[in-house]
């Protein structure tokens, strides 16, 4: 992403109909193509594309891949479904966030025809060909619009963002906590319900896959509520966005192994760093009147 690697991951299951899970940002469309082809994947070989959610790291190339694969149809949780189509209110809020980095970070959300966006509701079923599938799981939490997928053949759990953010290089697993969606009860129960499914292996978007699932599922929970109690500690004591950051970063840099000039970890403090943890947090709060 952006020219880092290792911090954003697609998925493809060459299955008797292939499926890409997460086509990454727009900016990265040229290297997903690329690695599609080199698997043998042609333009009209792919028949599904589906994202966890509509967050540009995740989704923003949905509509050059739309238009690159023509035959593939295209997946979402019904909350993320009409911003795919049309990308105007969602490129706008993300402008308000990101400014000029939104280009050269994520480029542009191209619309996809509505005709070919499949959309879900709290579960569903992606053919993969020959009596294998994916079932799909409302998990919101980090977003109102998440999906998490288990694939029938394999085990294999694809969270999103539901789960974290997890470094492969140290085994560590970071929340991911961002505005306006966080929801510190949701979040939780979408754990639990990844943990019901007794999946073979978990498989982030940021970055990989993990085969101890059920220890990581409960670092996942631990680091969501070390993080909450930490922000309401802060708020509690009258701290404003910028200490309340500085303090729960000093609370917590203990946790993990990675230092402040690793590269991966600078382009994942860019995506779900401490300050869009806590601001996050913080907006979760506020709406419900806790802490």
């Amino acid at each position: 992403m952006a020219g880092c690697p290792g911090v954003t991951a697609g998925y493809l299951i060459l299955a008797d109909r292939p499926c890409l899970i997460e086509t990454g940002t727009s900016t990265s469309t040229p290297t997903v193509r690329k690695a599609l082809s080199a698997l043998g994947i042609g333009p009209d070989d792919l028949a599904t594309v589906v994202v966890t959610h509509i967050h540009l790291d995740h989704a923003g190339g949905v509509g050059d891949i739309a238009a690159a694969y023509p035959s593939a149809e295209i997946v979402v949780h019904e909350r993320g479904a009409r911003h795919l189509a049309d990308p105007s209110r969602l490129l706008a809020s993300a402008r308000m966030v990101w400014g000029d980095k939104l280009d050269t970070l994520f480029g542009t959300l191209r619309p996809t025809e509505a005709s070919r966006i499949r959309a879900l509701g709290e579960t569903g079923t992606i053919d993969l060909g020959f009596g294998r599938h994916l079932s799909c799981y409302y998990t919101p939490g980090h977003a109102k619009h998440h999906v998490g997928l288990l694939d029938s053949l394999t085990g294999d759990l694809y969270v999103g963002d539901a789960a974290g953010v997890y470094l492969p290089e140290t085994g560590d697993l970071r929340p991911a906590t961002p505005p306006p969606d966080f929801d510190l009860d949701a979040a939780l129960k979408s754990i639990d319900l990844f943990r019901s499914l007794q999946p073979e292996r978990v498989l982030f978007t940021h970055y990989g896959p993990v085969e101890d699932v059920q220890p990581i599922l409960e670092r996942a929970a631990e680091e969501l509520r070390i993080w909450v109690d930490l922000t309401k500690q802060a708020k509690a004591e009258g701290l404003d966005l910028d200490h309340a950051v500085a303090m729960v970063r000093e609370k917590t840099k203990q946790r993990y192994k990675t230092t402040e000039g690793d590269p991966t970890l600078q382009g994942l403090e860019t995506l779900t760093g401490a300050e869009a943890n806590v601001a996050g947090i913080m907006h979760w709060l506020d709406r419900t009147q806790q802490g």
